[in-house]
């Protein structure tokens, strides 16, 4: 299956993509209504407008650098997973969204960076935590257990609010604890709850895709024991023809769908030159015209 990924709703219906995702929130706050005839996408704790309104939901390091995209890595705001006001507001979005289409995208879920949050709210719930359970709270294992709960519950929570199919973005990177240690993706547990995972592999055009392979493989080899499936984004801005139907070869033998980022026209273009270019070596008997 090929899919499309777009801001634009007119896009999700055009006849070259098996499937629309549209985004009704992104990273810099933009909000959009939910569509019928599309899987709906939602940047979660990622949103540049409600950080720069409300520097207090920013998650902090322990030095209190707040994770903002004025910061080395960081190419937009973090807003704390443990807020419970942005998270309520967060699950009305998806709430919304499923009504309008049963299936449902999760974007940007997770803490910033390893070194995220230690807020007053994040130190005190996570002492809490650590105390229920007889745990240390100077023990780092203990943090990022503590972390991927607070994760893996609020995705429980939006899977309860989604009828269909339930999506979760991963970053790209398959390398054993990155996931779970960076972000609190735990994908063991999260794997009860998500019913596919998308990972967007990106670049500008695509001309070697050797770290392509690598990365898919890796992925393969990191979600196989669970039952959800996986797929891949290609970045489709620009890029070329020849070199985005090299990708999406190298993206065909790993993923079960792929789809394409912002450029749906470049996108389709694409997929109808990888149509043409199948049909080119029939041969026709010299009749066939006439029949």
């Amino acid at each position: 299956m090929y899919g499309v990924v777009t801001r634009n709703e007119e896009e999700v219906d055009w006849p070259e993509f098996d499937r629309g995702f549209y985004e009704v929130k992104d990273v810099t706050g933009r909000a959009a209504e939910p569509l019928s005839n599309a899987v709906n996408m939602i940047s979660c704790f990622g949103d540049n407008a409600a950080a720069n309104e409300s520097p207090e939901l920013v998650p902090v390091d322990g030095e209190g650098n707040p994770a903002t995209r004025d910061r080395t890595y960081f190419d937009w705001a973090y807003i704390c997973p443990t807020n419970e006001k942005y998270r309520a507001g967060l699950l009305e979005i998806v709430a919304d969204a499923a009504a309008a289409n049963g299936d449902v995208r999760l974007d940007d879920v997770g803490f910033p960076r390893d070194e995220y949050c230690r807020c007053d709210r994040c130190t005190s719930q996570f002492e809490a935590w650590a105390d229920d359970r007889g745990r240390d709270a100077d023990d780092e294992d203990a943090w990022f257990e503590w972390r991927a709960e607070v994760i893996t519950d609020f995705v429980a929570d939006a899977a309860e609010r989604v009828p269909g199919r339930l999506y979760l973005t991963l970053y790209p990177d398959p390398y054993p604890g990155h996931l779970y240690r960076r972000a609190g993706l735990d994908i063991e547990a999260l794997s009860e709850y998500v019913d596919e995972f998308v990972v967007p592999l990106y670049d500008t055009n695509y001309g070697t895709t050797y770290w392509l392979e690598t990365i898919a493989r890796g992925f393969v080899s990191l979600l196989d024991p669970y039952d959800a499936d996986f797929s891949l984004e290609l970045y489709a801005v620009n890029v070329d023809v020849d070199d985005l139907i090299h990708a999406i070869e190298v993206a065909d033998e790993y993923a079960k769908d792929v789809l394409f980022g912002y450029d749906a026209s470049n996108a389709a273009a694409t997929l109808r030159r990888m149509t043409a270019d199948g049909s080119r070596g029939k041969t026709y008997h010299p009749d066939d015209a006439t029949r």
